[in-house]
């Protein structure tokens, strides 16, 4: 079969499934698992070279830990020092020796043993985080706390990575003086990598960013990558391990936004591809063979760490539901995992059956992941939650001639202004931290979802003379407009919008002008820019008013097409242009007019 028949495959069963699986929020990465496992040997068949895949796919794997290694200043590690290596070490170190543990008293030895545990105990990054973004709940404290353990399993496996040969047969035969000579040998190449990055590899990213163009600059990142990748593997650590030390060395520098731009989609390509070769490599079989078996390990890994992990949230001081939503949404098995256990497998530390039963019980962990999400949100959260769930406010008292969705830093600029001159206003706000925090400082807020009718007709909006949509999350605040313009078409709107998509999606709600948060601050910092290069006060004003005009009356004419993309890049330019000669006519008529009569 032909590379481009391949490659038509591939790219076929990932445009099908993974917008399916989306559709119904349950991420992409069950796309590409599903993808694979259809395409694969043991499904329709039409790609049976699973082992070529697999190595090509782990570049994937390689560019990851690269962008992780970008983003871990060390700055941002020392903020989170206490959730990382506290709950993150803790997570890793219990759950590993409970399930390795578990793998022993089913036969496994030692060694295989605790390959087992510290394998399992990793749980998906990629299909966590996705699902948690997806679902807005990376800002929420199980979120903040899932993402931080992530952290630590996603640099705990880089010591694990280099350590696990030594558990093999022959390392442990050889663990005296080679296994010591082959860590001074890594910690040496490691020391030399560090040297070499801060002395060459800087100075080396600015010429090509000075000489080169786009292109040969994302060729460069790839190589960077690529040479590091290689030096790890050749002295028998991990390409892995090279590719997260160049991400470290680069993470404080000038680049580091642009480097992670660059390799973003070739990562995202190439992780989809890793997936769809895990789910290629998925035993079907196996599961139809040993059906008791595999659903036996499934259900034990899952309700193993579940439980754990629900134990190390209450200890830490979480409530009972955060711990839980941390626990369901870390039950997973990982996409490190296989890694371990191919590594494990190939010196020999981990039989073939052993390992190919292990793929399909964590490819099977992964695959139920978003059905825990569901259950917790259709069965858990209602039943367990229901006693300790707080009510939202009663709203006594006269209607306002205000009503104040949202208070956040907008709604609360909004209250002053309206305090100050003495407007009594309603105000909602639907988290209940924030409504504590702002009651501290003696302002009145009620704890609500303005989204919800019966909470609207609670704060009276019906005879508000106004309505202030100040709500930060752009589905909310559509939400809640579609409620208003539904029940209360007579109340007048004004509406904060983050983004121009958000502002369009709110005229097509009818709601007339709604304000960019950020639009007058930039055109503000604009005319300061323009007066610190020279340009008069008088003439940067009249700048930014005219700019300001033109790019609102550009907001309505691109309401009509925003939808079409050919169409809103083709008015964006004929704006652009506009605008530019609007300038270039007024700077001429100003040099005519300042010209000396003849």
């Amino acid at each position: 079969m032909s590379v481009l028949i391949e490659a038509a495959i591939f790219l076929a069963a990932a445009v099908l499934l993974v917008p399916l699986t989306r559709r119904f929020q349950l991420g992409a990465v069950l796309g590409y698992l599903i993808a694979g496992i259809a395409i694969g040997p043991w499904g329709l068949r039409l790609v049976t070279e699973v082992e070529n895949v697999r190595h090509f796919s782990e570049l994937g794997v390689v560019l990851l830990l690269f962008i992780i290694g970008l983003e871990l200043q060390p700055s941002r590690l020392w903020v989170l020092r206490d959730r990382v290596f506290g709950l993150g070490g803790a997570q890793v170190a219990v759950t590993a020796a409970v399930l390795a543990g578990a793998a022993m008293l089913l036969g496994l030895g030692w060694q295989a043993a605790l390959v087992v545990g510290i394998g399992l105990a990793m749980s998906s990054t990629a299909l966590v985080l996705q699902v948690l973004a997806e679902r807005h709940q990376l800002t929420s404290r199980p979120g903040r706390e899932a993402f931080a353990i992530l952290l630590f399993q996603d640099l705990s496996v880089i010591p694990l990575l280099a350590l696990l040969p030594l558990l093999s047969l022959d390392g442990m035969q050889t663990i005296g003086a080679n296994a010591g000579l082959k860590v001074l040998k890594g910690l040496a190449t490691i020391a030399a990598a560090i040297v070499a990055g801060r002395v060459i590899l800087r100075p080396a990213l600015r010429i090509v960013a000075r000489f080169g163009n786009q292109e040969i600059f994302t060729a460069a990142a790839l190589l960077v990558v690529i040479i590091m990748a290689l030096v790890m593997e050749s002295i028998g650590l991990s390409m892995s391990l090279g590719a997260f030390l160049a991400g470290v060395l680069l993470a404080d520098s000038e680049y580091r936004h642009e480097l992670e731009a660059d390799i973003e989609p070739f990562k995202g390509l190439l992780m989809g591809l890793f997936f769809i070769a895990v789910g290629m490599a998925t035993n079907v079989s196996l599961v139809a063979g040993r059906t008791g078996t595999v659903l036996a390990l499934v259900g034990g890994l899952l309700l193993a760490k579940t439980a754990l992990l629900y134990a190390i949230g209450r200890f830490a001081g979480a409530s009972s539901s955060h711990a839980r939503k941390l626990a369901l949404s870390l039950a997973v098995g990982g996409e490190f995992a296989f890694v371990l256990f191919g590594l494990g497998a190939a010196d020999g530390t981990l039989d073939a059956a052993t390992h190919a039963l292990l793929r399909v019980v964590v490819t099977l962990s992964m695959l139920v992941s978003p059905l825990l999400f569901l259950l917790d949100d259709k069965v858990l959260s209602p039943w367990l939650d229901r006693e300790g769930r707080r009510e939202f406010d009663r709203i006594e008292g006269p209607a306002t001639p205000v009503v104040i969705a949202g208070f956040g830093r907008v709604g609360q600029i909004m209250a002053r202004a309206l305090n100050i001159r003495g407007i009594p206003f309603t105000a909602l706000e639907v988290n209940p931290a924030q409504v504590e925090f702002v009651r501290r400082f003696g302002n009145e807020i009620f704890f609500g979802d303005a989204s919800r009718l019966d909470m609207l007709r609670a704060a009276k909006v019906g005879e508000a003379r106004l309505f202030l949509l100040a709500i930060d999350d752009i589905d909310a605040s559509l939400k809640t407009a579609a409620t208003m313009r539904k029940h209360f078409p007579q109340v007048p709107i004004i509406a904060r919008a983050r983004n121009r998509f958000h502002c369009y999606k709110l005229m097509d709600l009818g709601i007339n002008a709604p304000l960019r948060e950020t639009i007058g601050s930039s055109i503000a910092m604009a005319q300061r820019a323009l007066v610190a290069l020279g340009m008069s006060a008088t003439e940067a004003e009249a700048f930014a008013v005219t700019f300001q005009a033109h790019d609102e009356a550009m907001l309505k004419r691109q309401h009509a097409v925003y939808q079409d993309e050919a169409l809103l890049i083709q008015t964006t330019r004929q704006a652009t242009e506009e605008l530019r000669s609007l300038f270039e006519d007024d700077v001429l008529e100003r040099a005519v007019c300042a010209a000396p009569e003849a």
